[in-house]
């Protein structure tokens, strides 16, 4: 019992969860993603001083991007879930060995991306973008994509560190790659005048360094005597496909979110500049919301599988509905606010002088409140997604996150997006309300997800997975 998280015994030696150490655990997660959403506001903000045009791009190919670093990227998430595991069962040379399988999984990914930097024309060519947009994303693209696998190695160290409850490390370590990645911009995209495609390789660039960074870190002398971190980097072809193979359903199942999020971003971009750029300008500021949530979420993820780790699955759903009502509270209320300013935050973000800047900035004041909408339902999605990860009840919720994405809001963007007989497949009872009536498809998608994957999680079927 002693060895389980987050736990305190009331005078009558009941069970209680410790808010306050969940609290203590969460809060450099929840810091560590805001710094990931001021990382993709940062790059936004750049952006918007080059011209609308480029933060249309930018919105064209963003989502993209993620989709595929996401997919590899289940690497690392399948790390954290593996690390917890064995951090709980105290196995912990165990805990080292499965970090070391996931950098030379991440190692694997290389060619993958190099084929995909090389193959950007093609996957943009279907959605028709206007000529000079276009240009402009693939720019974006291939230096940004050439940076997948330093993000899923990167992932990978951090999920040793969070998943043996270290999140100060990870924070300390992506707090560095955004400030990093700032200045980066600053010096790339003006000073050497490389532009939209500055501001790629300055994400790049960063990665590279916080992944030096991390694996020095875990490598270290103070790691490796409680962890033998230094003896198990061997590769092994079993070990590698291994996690592999745990963590890829994890990615897909957020991939198949963002895939939909990516196409649902290229119908705004189809519409023109405006309307794309402020779809991504939107997009990008409700990070604020998500994006810190995320933490409360990796908590979940750590917490629930140390619990399982040390035997006891019944503490791992008291502490999985404590992280989950933080989620939902914090993006409930953070929705709203976001929204409330987003008439001062929206002009930051939009060229000086540009000729679209008013339009731009009145639409993305109205998707702002569309967006805070559905924020409580979007905390129940990441809450209960990431214990379900936690517990390594992967593949159901991918199956359900595809069913929705794309038997639901795609279609309904597409409907409720273009004019009669207009977009990618004319029908005539399409609503045609713009970027607006995207938004509002993204509303019932957003609240189908989270009620379903909270009632995956309600019902206890991850309690029955078994994960070696």
């Amino acid at each position: 019992m002693n060895r389980l998280p987050a736990l305190r015994l009331d005078e009558d030696g009941r069970r209680q969860v410790d808010l306050r150490r969940i609290v203590l655990l969460a809060a450099p997660l929840f810091v560590n993603s805001a710094v990931q959403a001021v990382l993709s506001l940062t790059d936004t903000w750049f952006i918007g001083r080059i011209s609308t045009a480029a933060t249309a791009a930018m919105g064209a190919t963003y989502f993209l991007v993620l989709v595929f670093i996401l997919l590899a990227g289940g690497i690392g998430m399948g790390v954290q879930t593996l690390v917890a595991h064995a951090f709980g069962a105290r196995r912990r040379r165990r805990a080292a060995a499965v970090v070391w399988g996931g950098l030379w999984a991440s190692a694997a990914t290389i060619p993958f991306f190099a084929l995909l930097a090389a193959g950007g024309s093609l996957l943009l060519a279907p959605f028709g973008l206007d000529p000079g947009i276009e240009e402009l994303a693939l720019a974006y693209w291939a230096p940004r994509i050439l940076g997948g696998p330093l993000a899923v190695a990167l992932w990978v160290v951090l999920g040793f560190f969070n998943g043996i409850g270290r999140t100060s490390v990870t924070l300390v370590l992506n707090a560095g790659v955004a400030i990093l990645n700032a200045l980066l911009n600053e010096l790339l995209i003006f000073h050497l005048d490389l532009g939209i495609a500055g501001a790629a390789w300055a994400t790049t660039l960063a990665l590279a360094a916080g992944t030096a960074a991390g694996i020095a870190l875990f490598a270290s002398l103070g790691v490796h005597r409680e962890y033998a971190s230094r003896l198990t980097w061997r590769p092994g072809l079993r070990r590698i496909v291994r996690t592999a193979v745990f963590g890829l359903p994890m990615g897909l199942s957020v991939t198949m979110d963002l895939l939909a999020l990516s196409v649902f971003q290229l119908m705004q971009v189809k519409l023109g500049a405006v309307d794309g750029a402020a779809s991504q300008i939107a997009m990008m500021l409700t990070s604020l919301c998500y994006m810190p949530a995320v933490g409360f979420g990796m908590a979940g993820t750590t917490l629930v599988g140390q619990s399982i780790g040390a035997g006891d699955r019944k503490w791992a759903r008291h502490l999985g509905n404590a992280t989950i009502a933080l989620s939902v509270g914090y993006m409930a209320l953070s929705g709203v606010l976001l929204a409330a300013l987003g008439p001062w935050l929206l002009p930051l973000f939009i060229a000086q002088g540009d000729p679209h800047a008013a339009e731009v900035a009145r639409l993305g004041a109205l998707l702002l409140w569309l967006a805070a909408a559905y924020q409580a339902f979007d905390g129940l999605n990441i809450g209960a997604s990431f214990c379900l990860r936690g517990a390594g009840d992967a593949r159901v919720p991918a199956m359900l996150v595809l069913a929705l994405g794309w038997g639901l809001f795609l279609p309904l963007t597409h409907a409720l997006t273009f004019p009669p007989d207009g977009g990618w497949i004319p029908l005539p009872a399409q609503a045609g309300w713009g970027a607006t009536g995207g938004w509002i498809a993204a509303v019932f998608y957003v609240m189908a997800l989270g009620l379903t994957l909270f009632a995956r999680w309600r019902s206890g079927a991850w309690a029955r997975i078994v994960v070696h």
